[in-house]
């Protein structure tokens, strides 16, 4: 088994301004930021300062002890002392190497402190894509937002020929659950069709064979509930996933809440006959 990183959540503080300093070339008072909040490192990401004549320039750094590269997705958010959050950055970190530390800035505005909400992070080899330069597959392959209604939950897995040749398909992706280390996720059941789940969520057509062109895309439904009765809720933020047998892995983050339903359903690969689709995944 391949070594795999373990992602975190956690909530991190750091006080954006400190006390005000006199002697400012302009004769008022000038802003100071922490220089350097070492106290905020945990699991190879670090809030190294905050910068800028308002401290709304985050400077953090990633770094990781593994044995590949992962892609991070790191989520920011400014609040106030109260807790009320009042803006949110995202950032993208790409192919991360082990022992390299990588640095990125994020300007945020409109709070006294900055947390780190949410990392996620999969192995660059099988980051999702949704735009830019065509994987060597052949496809590009992502997850959608998702729609949440009464506890359903839906999320679009999307599948682009961004190749030259035709791309046959016909059945069902091939999934995997992982947990937050990156662990296969044991005891859920994985039901073909969205119909095992919910009808009326676009995912419950039969399976029939397909073939791509060039710049044609297909999509394929995760459906589950949430409900949480008797046992151990599971929450699993990762899905590998095959397009087809033999097909390059992809990492999506569908952030699956199952609750204590214990199923996942997923959907038949139907051809998209949308004119467009986003431009980047979102997972």
């Amino acid at each position: 088994m391949r070594s795999r990183l373990l992602p975190f959540s956690a909530l991190l503080l750091l006080t954006a301004c400190g006390t005000q300093q006199a002697g400012s070339p302009s004769g008022g008072a000038a802003s100071s930021c922490p220089a350097d909040p070492s106290w905020t490192e945990r699991d190879g990401v670090r809030i190294t300062g905050l910068r800028g004549a308002t401290c709304d320039r985050v400077e953090f750094e990633v770094t990781h002890d593994g044995t590949e590269a992962f892609t991070y997705t790191v989520s920011l958010a400014f609040a106030k002392e109260t807790g009320e959050v009042m803006s949110t950055g995202e950032e993208t970190v790409e192919s991360v190497e082990p022992g390299r530390p990588v640095r990125r800035t994020v300007v945020m505005t409109g709070g006294e402190r900055v947390s780190i909400s949410k990392v996620r992070s999969v192995p660059t080899d099988e980051a999702p894509s949704g735009g830019g330069a065509c994987p060597a597959s052949g496809v590009r392959v992502y997850a959608d937002q998702g729609d949440a209604a009464m506890g359903l939950r839906v999320v679009g897995l999307h599948l682009e020929n961004c190749g030259s040749e035709p791309y046959p398909l016909n059945g069902y992706p091939e999934l995997q659950i992982l947990d937050e280390g990156h662990e296969p996720v044991e005891g859920v059941r994985i039901l073909k069709g969205g119909d095992a789940i919910a009808s009326g969520t676009g995912a419950d057509a039969p399976p029939r064979p397909l073939t791509l062109g060039p710049g044609e895309r297909a999509w394929a439904g995760l459906v589950w509930r949430n409900t949480t009765e008797f046992g151990e809720p599971v929450n699993a933020p990762y899905v590998r996933t095959w397009a087809k047998p033999g097909a390059a892995p992809v990492t999506v983050t569908p952030e699956l809440d199952l609750g204590t339903t214990g199923k996942l359903g997923v959907g038949a690969w139907q051809k998209d006959e949308q004119e467009q689709l986003p431009d980047r995944p979102t997972s």
